[in-house]
């Protein structure tokens, strides 16, 4: 047997390597020590085409996986401009490797001209139903989304009736940056009137809309779920969740889950922080509490195991 004194000495590079890998999951483990440490589902992930176009780009999606791995996500569901990042990161095998559950979906943008046309646009439901049959490496596409719209009224467009529709005739979910009133057009444009309609509300209301209105809408429209990047007021200047924001999600622990939409590659930039600020406050929830909003409520919402 070599005696440990005598063990060669790795090459100067991979030294300094190992000394990284050590250095960053000495700060990760320092980072969860006083927070929530167990699994983090990303419900809100773009890999749009600024962060890589299938050949270059700022994050490749080797940096995607470490940046997953390293934060402790463990799952994502993923929609991006053009839909072709989302199917990149669904067939990586190192995503798979990593322990990353990819939800795939299906997003109603080719460009960015498609923000503001995409509800009368009959182009964007033929290229929705197309994906939806093509499916994904991960397997079949479980939603629609992210869209935008940025009058309310806009919800009464054909193309979005169309697209609300069929998620609830297939059982898909949609994800939605809209207000409060555009929450209310799109489930009363549904077959069930919103009864059987699964909305993720990304921001949960980015336009301010108070507490109440969301618990008026969750005690409304029983399948509503509440996505909470960028949500305006949610958390205080000790980190924690503002009591408000803290009274609504025990009042409906079921119906909350975060994300971190990483739609410009400043958000990727900040994906470390944005994890680090979920898992401080959701470290202030009682423990069965934390870990639905940070895992539990998005592996219900798409048949996931439990972690």
């Amino acid at each position: 047997m070599t005696s440990p004194s005598r063990l060669p000495r790795l090459p100067r590079g991979l030294r300094r390597a190992c000394a990284a890998a050590a250095l960053a999951l000495a700060h990760a483990a320092g980072a969860w020590a006083s927070g929530y440490a167990g699994p983090l589902f990303d419900a809100h992930l773009h890999y749009n085409v600024e962060a890589w176009d299938g050949h270059a780009g700022p994050y490749p999606p080797a940096d995607v996986v470490a940046l997953l791995r390293r934060n402790g996500v463990a799952g994502v569901l993923a929609n991006s401009r053009p839909n072709a990042g989302t199917h990149t990161l669904a067939a990586l095998p190192a995503v798979a490797a990593a322990g990353v559950t990819v939800v795939p979906f299906v997003r109603v943008y080719r460009d960015r001209a498609d923000y503001t046309n995409w509800f009368r646009d009959a182009s964007i439901y033929e290229m929705v139903q197309a994906e939806l049959a093509r499916g994904s490496a991960a397997g079949p596409l479980r939603g629609i989304g992210e869209f935008h719209l940025y009058d309310s009224e806009n919800a009464r467009g054909p193309v979005a009736r169309q697209i609300v529709a069929l998620a609830e005739q297939r059982g898909l979910a949609l994800l939605g940056h809209v207000d409060d009133r555009a929450v209310e057009l799109l489930m009363e444009a549904s077959p069930s009137q919103g009864r059987k309609l699964r909305l993720s509300w990304a921001h949960t209301g980015i336009n301010g809309a108070t507490p109440q209105r969301v618990q008026a809408l969750m005690t409304r429209f029983p399948l509503l779920m509440g996505e909470l990047s960028y949500r305006p007021g949610l958390v205080c200047q000790d980190g924690q969740l503002c009591p408000p924001w803290r009274a609504l999600i025990e009042a409906f622990p079921d119906r909350f889950m975060i994300g971190s939409d990483t739609w410009i590659n400043g958000r990727w930039a900040s994906y470390d922080q944005i994890m680090r600020d979920y898992r401080q406050w959701l470290g202030g929830l009682p423990p069965a509490l934390a870990k639905q909003v940070a895992w539990g409520n998005a592996a219900a919402l798409f048949d996931l195991p439990p972690r």
